[in-house]
């Protein structure tokens, strides 16, 4: 059996004594609140994200659009998955498409009565280096803020050293580092 070992650090947000003004999206971007039938629009977002990244590796799932599909699907149905901590950024589709394009997405859900979790941050390549992420993790803590919370939490992997420095920048901290074992040979199979 061949195990490979994937850092990642559970880091935490304090509500209690924050203040988040609203984030303000570049021009031309548009944020999309939560409707139940969505799944597949963040689903999709989830896969251009994350299919390329260490995160893939560590969660098999997000390298396929089946498998970002049905977390997303699981993220919804959870008891405790909060609407307004969930949002898709949109974006005009490119010249001569009739529509628009999904290119951020995050979700949240309350673990507790007062702690809330981010499950997802992805930013598709193309847009990435705009603030979208910051915007998306902040859009997401006024909505867990609005419902109560005090803190939030969220887990990373390590060497994701972007994301790793965007949430230290909005102002989360490490409290924990785990480790995460793959099964190398089980996941070549699938």
């Amino acid at each position: 059996m061949s195990l490979a070992y994937y850092k990642r650090f559970r880091m935490v947000f304090d509500l209690q004594r924050a203040i988040i003004a609203p984030p303000v999206l570049p021009e031309g971007y548009a944020w999309t609140p939560w409707e139940r039938g969505q799944e597949d629009r963040h689903a999709l977002v989830k896969f251009h994200s994350f299919r390329d990244e260490i995160d893939a590796e560590v969660f098999e799932c997000l390298g396929d659009y089946h498998g970002c599909y049905q977390l997303m699907k699981d993220i919804a149905l959870q008891p405790g998955f909060l609407p307004e901590a969930t949002w898709l950024i949109t974006v005009p589709g490119p010249a001569g498409s009739m529509g628009y394009e999904d290119c951020g997405t995050i979700q949240g859900v309350t673990v507790s009565e007062t702690t809330g979790c981010i499950q997802n941050v992805g930013i598709a390549p193309a847009h990435r280096g705009q603030g979208l992420g910051r915007a998306l993790v902040e859009r997401c803590l006024i909505g867990f803020q609005s419902a109560g919370m005090k803190r939030v939490t969220l887990e990373v992997t390590a060497t994701n050293t972007a994301a790793v420095e965007l949430y230290r920048h909005v102002g989360f901290q490490v409290t924990r580092t785990l480790f995460r074992q793959i099964d190398l040979e089980y996941s070549a199979v699938l």
